[in-house]
This record gives structure tokens, sequence and C-alpha cells, in this order.
């Protein structure tokens, strides 16, 4: 009789941040978003630049947590998630947990973008969600094989979510996503009226 596994599964993480450690509250955060954004120039000028819609601290800052208290509260409820993914993930680490490596903000104005890419250098990256407003865009993951493809046909419609080429994850304020950092994804056009905000990080090992 034949049999069908499912084989090198690409595993996402998903859960409220207060799943893990005390809340957070997602308005003083945001507020905490608004002020750094508002103060950091070189940011600002590395937005303008590069062509980066709206505003990312990703270039410009690496001491979040020691700005803002919020921020530390934030990284110790980020590594308890990112603990439990590696677990998940049965990721042999001997005695190196993995490390933050950097946060960063994101601000998307409406009709803002941020083209695919992947994060080299870590492990486990990920997004917390800090303003997602009606219309905002969905988080896009790509197949990683997709590159290998090339005479296949397309998927149908239909087809069951882990066979699907692209995935779409609408996130909710408070929310947390992680996955490998070799995955590639994506933040199609953000149709909402207002600011879509987020706070991402990266962890690497060793």
């Amino acid at each position: 009789m034949s049999t069908i596994e499912s084989l090198f599964v690409t595993r996402l993480y998903r859960a409220a941040l207060s799943e893990h450690g005390k809340p957070i509250n997602t308005a003083e955060l945001e507020a905490s978003c608004w002020s750094i954004a508002e103060d950091d120039e070189a940011g600002q000028n590395w937005c303008e630049e590069n062509g980066y819609p709206g505003y990312t601290s990703y270039a410009s800052l690496t001491d979040l947590p020691y700005r803002f208290p919020i921020f530390k509260d934030l990284v110790k409820v980020l590594n308890k998630h990112v603990k439990a993914f590696a677990k998940e993930l049965a990721l042999d680490l001997g005695d190196k947990p993995l490390k933050l490596e950097d946060i960063w903000i994101n601000i998307l104005p409406p009709g803002g973008i941020h083209t695919s890419h992947i994060h080299p250098h870590s492990v486990v990256s990920g997004t917390t969600y800090v303003a997602v407003p009606a219309g905002a865009s969905a988080l896009k993951l790509e197949d990683p094989r997709l590159g290998l493809m090339m005479a296949a046909p397309p998927r149908r419609k239909d087809a069951p979510a882990e066979l699907q080429t692209f995935s779409y994850v609408a996130p909710e304020p408070g929310e947390v996503l992680l996955w490998e950092s070799w995955l590639r994804h994506e933040v199609p056009l953000n149709m909402a009226e207002e600011e879509r905000i987020s706070v991402s990080f990266n962890y690497s090992w060793g």
C-alpha cells in the first residue's frame, strides 16, 4: 500500500506576546516607536536616501532596549518565545542559547511596501505587531523551494495551505511571529489608511 509523507517542514511560530512573560502595553510601545522615529534623524535620512517608505531604525539604532524600558521588557518576553520556538525546531544549541542580535522599528505608511528578503547570518527572525489598522498588509511568506521548481506547474487555488507557493499571515496587535531566518518574506502594499507599526528582530547562535 502506497504512502505519502511530508518532509522538510517549514515552521511558523505564532503566539500572543502575553503567552510568555508579563503583558506588553501596545499603546505604550506604539508611543515609544513614534517618539524614537521623530528623534532619529540618522534613520530618517537613511530612509530618504535609500527610498525606504516610512521609517525604520534598522540602519541607525542598535540600543532600543536601553532607550525605553518597554523595549527592555519586550526583549525579555521575546527571549522566552524564541527559546520555545528553538525547542520546537529541535535545534541542538549545546550550551550556547540563541541571543538577540538586533531589534528595530518599522513604520510603514499607506502605500508602502517592504520587498522580498531574508535575514542572513541569523538563526531565528521575527516580528511583533504594534499597530495593524484595517486593510494593513499581511506578512507574505515564500516556499523556500520556489527557485528550484523550474518547470513545475502552478498550484491549484484550492491546494492545502502547506502546498501553496505563498502563505499570507494577517497578524494582530500584540502577536509575535517567528520563523527561521532563511525563509524569504515580504510585506505587500499597505492598503490601510494609517501606518502599520511593527518591531522586528534577529537572533543568532554562538
